[in-house]
């Protein structure tokens, strides 16, 4: 299913996304930004310390949901829950990503929760449909 190849294109643009803060708030440092991006993490104003934080868990979850999506892929599962949950993924990153930039904690660890149980419901399939 197409769905599959598409969902890891969009999950691979969300982890750019909380980015824009962080890159927002390094311009408003100044010239400092270029000659010592990683030391000035201490000087970012917390939604932008967030986001870079949002960032980095956004590369974690990403390897694991394309290795799931692929394997989805490869093993031709064609089914409603394994579409559903290609997109629920997507769509829990974002919300995950600003829920987090945000600072609230409970619904950020929600949608990291039915992310996580995206991707394990497209590997269990997967191995469904291979054997």
């Amino acid at each position: 299913m197409i769905i599959f190849l598409y969902s890891i294109a969009a999950a691979a643009v969300l982890i750019y996304v909380p980015f824009l803060p962080v890159a927002y708030a390094r311009v408003q440092i100044g010239d400092e930004m270029f000659s010592t991006p990683r030391a000035m993490f201490d000087k970012l104003p917390p939604y932008a310390q967030r986001a870079t934080w949002a960032h980095q868990n956004s590369f974690e979850t990403f390897m694991i949901f394309a290795t799931a999506a692929l394997m989805a892929y490869i093993t031709g599962v064609n089914s409603s829950t394994a579409q559903v949950a290609a997109i629920a993924f997507v769509v829990a990153r974002l919300l995950h990503s600003i829920f987090y930039i945000l600072n609230i904690p409970l619904l950020r660890s929600l949608m990291f929760a039915i992310s996580s149980f995206s991707s394990a419901t497209l590997v269990f399939l997967s191995i469904i449909q291979a054997s």
